[in-house]
């Protein structure tokens, strides 16, 4: 996409133009066809934290590269959009570091300390439920695997975070037709 382009959409969407946003994916990353993926196309090159151990993620590592990747601008301009087990990292990050930043945009977030979640994982449960030190938005599903309406809700109100449902939608990824998400990058624009 044309600079222009990407500006008109941040435009459009109520999106500060210096606004540093982050893609936080989940456990084995985003595909090509996810929506965190067309964010980032959409919005001008949005970078994604990669993480060590996409398949078998340890949390010390995922907070420590978010961090670090936070750490290299100005915190406060910064806006995290985490997926699934990325809001669980984005969770660990707050409470460990206690950064300000302008925002997260949290969607679908993992309930990994029920089932069906299987995944080898090191470290992420407990789920922090401190309140961080930002405004956050937690969009969820009344279909998601991965979650229950009310965990989300419970997660949400822990947080101090803004509680969308989204209704029938999975679990807002790939699977479930959440490619280019528009309706997601309005959410995003009421961080702002």
């Amino acid at each position: 996409m044309k600079n222009e382009m990407k500006q008109e959409i941040r435009a459009e969407m109520g999106l500060a133009s210096d606004t540093r946003y982050f893609i936080v994916p989940g456990l084995g990353s985003s595909g090509p066809a996810h929506w965190q993926t067309y964010f980032g196309q959409s919005l001008g090159n949005i970078p994604r934290i990669g993480q060590r151990g996409w398949d078998a993620p340890i949390c010390s590592g995922w907070i420590a590269t978010t961090d670090l990747a936070v750490s290299k601008t100005e915190p406060e301009t910064v806006v995290l959009i985490g997926h699934s087990l990325g809001c669980t990292a984005i969770a660990h990050w707050a409470t460990r570091y206690g950064r300000i930043i302008e925002g997260a945009l949290l969607v679908a977030p993992s309930d990994i300390e029920a089932p069906p979640c299987t995944f080898p994982s090191e470290v992420f449960a407990p789920i922090p439920l401190q309140k961080p030190p930002f405004p956050a938005i937690v969009v969820a599903s009344a279909s998601d695997p991965w979650v229950s309406l009310d965990r989300a809700q419970f997660f949400a109100r822990h947080w101090g975070s803004t509680f969308l449902d989204i209704g029938d939608a999975g679990h807002i990824n790939t699977d479930s037709g959440h490619g280019p998400w528009r309706q997601g990058l309005e959410i995003l624009g009421l961080l702002q």
